[in-house]
């Protein structure tokens, strides 16, 4: 397994791993250490090796010619980790992590499934493509960037824990969870800060999760601030979190899209504009459009326009759960058993012919 940096490419990955380990198989993870694979992964009992690789895409010049220079020596890592694995076959969600792996599973002819959540494939599935066995996707268009006949639209593998969050019904005070993903969000956390003093506190609390970098600023001002609720550098239990919640205030990638379809979870969207491709965008004008959220552009994301928009969500009779049910229609379960059954078929197809090519 691979795909990394972020919780969008590692949290996907890890619903397919629990698949296969329930159904008797091995799986191993492959990422770098600063990566939030490095958190997740352990702490869900699989093993994981580290290569050493930065970003190509969107990342100026010199860390471009900084991973480039290290491209090489991390093909030769993945490859030795590969020969020592000895899989039956790779599964990639994508990330600057996942191109020396794949560039070696290529080379030890080792079949490659992928993960593709947006309607524009990443870098390292764009210029792989036609590598790729089997590329799983959530829209139908994404398959004219792979070779004809191996895409399949499952949507993106969401814990289980997400499609089990009950309906919530609406208390004299509403919960507002703000999330900008594992690395949080600089507009999101400083929109939230500005907006402490604006709200009327008797009908509204907080969930933070407010990401490493900006935690330690924000944590003490929080709590001086007096405002209800709670604030954390990571939700652990996000299904948790996401039960408490009567709106969510998010990014749009499509990991948090398809957690707030499961959900079912009402939600105010704030694309991130140097998103590739704009996929973010997209993502949030689909869910407006189907009234399953609202927009917000980043550059308008203020504090006194949160504070704005939940009000009026909140204080709209009806408004609340007429969006959950769109969100709900969103939802695509299942991905992370269709997964497995994917990997399994392939696998066992690569065993296979290694077997016959032994014998002969």
């Amino acid at each position: 397994m691979t795909g990394g940096g972020t919780g969008g490419h590692v949290l996907p990955a890890l619903a397919v791993a629990r698949e296969l380990r329930a159904r008797g198989h091995q799986v191993r993870f492959v990422g770098v250490e600063r990566g939030m694979e490095a958190k997740l992964v352990p702490a869900e009992n699989f093993p994981i090796d580290w290569i050493e690789i930065g970003g190509l895409n969107r990342v100026g010049i010199k860390q471009t010619l900084t991973s480039l220079s290290e491209l090489p020596f991390s093909v030769w890592q993945a490859a030795r980790i590969l020969d020592r694995a000895a899989p039956a076959a790779v599964f990639s969600t994508g990330g600057y992590v996942a191109g020396p792996v794949l560039l070696a599973a290529v080379w030890k002819r080792i079949p490659i499934v992928i993960m593709e959540p947006n309607a524009i494939p990443g870098f390292t599935h764009r210029h792989l493509a036609r590598f790729v066995s089997r590329a799983l996707v959530s829209f139908a268009e994404t398959g004219r960037w792979f070779p004809k006949g191996r895409t399949e639209v499952t949507g993106l593998p969401i814990r289980e824990e997400f499609f089990a969050v009950p309906v919530k019904p609406r208390g004299a005070v509403a919960t507002v969870l703000i999330t900008g993903g594992s690395q949080g969000s600089r507009t999101l956390n400083r929109a939230a800060e500005a907006s402490w003093p604006l709200w009327s506190r008797d009908k509204v609390r907080l969930i933070h999760q407010t990401g490493s970098r900006m935690y330690a600023e924000l944590a003490p001002k929080f709590h001086e601030s007096g405002m209800p609720g709670e604030i954390a550098e990571f939700l652990g239990d996000m299904p948790g979190a996401f039960a408490q919640a009567d709106l969510v205030v998010s990014r749009a990638g499509m990991g948090a899209v398809s957690e707030l379809a499961a959900a079912a979870k009402p939600s105010i969207l704030v694309p991130l504009p140097g998103a590739s491709d704009q996929h973010q965008l997209k993502n949030a004008q689909a869910l407006e459009e189907a009234g399953a959220a609202w927009m917000v552009l980043d550059r308008e994301m203020t504090g006194a326009r949160l504070v704005e928009e939940v009000t009026k969500l909140i204080d709209t009779p009806g408004l609340l759960a007429e969006m959950a049910a769109a969100a709900k229609a969103f939802a695509k379960p299942g991905a992370a058993r269709r997964a497995a059954d994917v990997l399994e078929s392939i696998g066992s197809a690569n065993s296979s012919v290694e077997a016959i090519d032994t014998h002969s």
